[in-house]
């Protein structure tokens, strides 16, 4: 889970950050130089993208690693596949048991 310091990332302030191993956030959305992500609470924060993996877009899964007071992000591709793959099906579940024809309102 994300604590103190992960605010550091996003706005580039030096503060020191617990030995919290691995965690994942999702770009919900990037509009210029800001970058919406999804922390593991579900809650969001706005990121300056500069500090995310070059490359990021919508829909990412970035693996953080902090280790000894370092910070290392990357996109993890594997993780990002397998939600959309998961995300995917339950919408096409969802149309499955949609009605056929026209729908009175």
């Amino acid at each position: 889970m994300l604590r103190r310091g992960m605010g550091a990332l996003s706005c580039g302030m030096a503060e020191p950050y617990e030995e919290l191993g691995s965690s994942y956030v999702t770009i919900d959305g990037i509009e210029g130089k800001v970058a919406r992500v999804e922390l593991p609470d579900g809650t969001t924060e706005d990121w300056r993208l500069a500090s995310l993996p070059r490359g990021v877009k919508e829909g990412d899964v970035i693996r953080i690693d902090v280790q000894g007071g370092d910070v290392d992000t990357q996109i993890d591709h594997e993780e990002t596949d397998r939600r959309h793959a998961l995300g995917q099906r339950q919408l096409d579940s969802l149309n499955t048991a949609a009605p056929d024809g026209d729908i009175d309102l």
